[in-house]
């Protein structure tokens, strides 16, 4: 029982991850912008580095299972995140499966990204009987 819909390669235990956070968003090299000699704006990016980096954190009574969890491990994350498309457009992402509905003219979906973990940390609030956690992933 993880109480949360977040699946972190399977890393999750009971009372580790209520009330969980994560964000989501591009990469800092998906952008590549510059100005013309006009002062217009060009997008120069390549779209190889159109990839999200995540960060997920947390604050319960357990710490997920971190043992042996180092920068460079491979995770396949089942996001709580959502991304929305047009209906009529196909998914970007591989979809959580039973994660889409759809609302007018959009769906939304729980993307499956695989991913690379950036950082792990844990603390400890021994007073509280509190573990506070984090993540950092990139998408591969």
């Amino acid at each position: 029982m993880t109480e949360t819909i977040l699946d972190l390669g399977g890393l999750l235990t009971a009372y580790a991850a209520r009330s969980i956070t994560q964000s989501l968003a591009p990469i800092a090299a998906a952008a590549s912008l510059a100005r013309t000699i006009n002062g217009v704006l060009v997008d120069l990016s390549d779209p190889a580095f159109r990839k999200y980096a995540s960060t997920v954190s947390c604050t319960d009574h357990n710490a997920p299972a971190f043992d042996g969890v180092w920068p460079g491990q491979e995770l396949v994350v089942d996001c709580v995140v959502e991304l929305s498309r047009l209906t009529a457009s196909p998914a970007s992402r591989p979809v959580v499966p039973g994660s889409e509905r759809v609302e007018g003219a959009f769906t939304f979906y729980r993307p499956r990204l695989t991913m690379r973990v950036v950082s792990v940390a844990s603390d400890v609030d021994e007073t509280e009987a509190s573990v506070a956690w984090q993540i950092e992933l990139e998408e591969v």
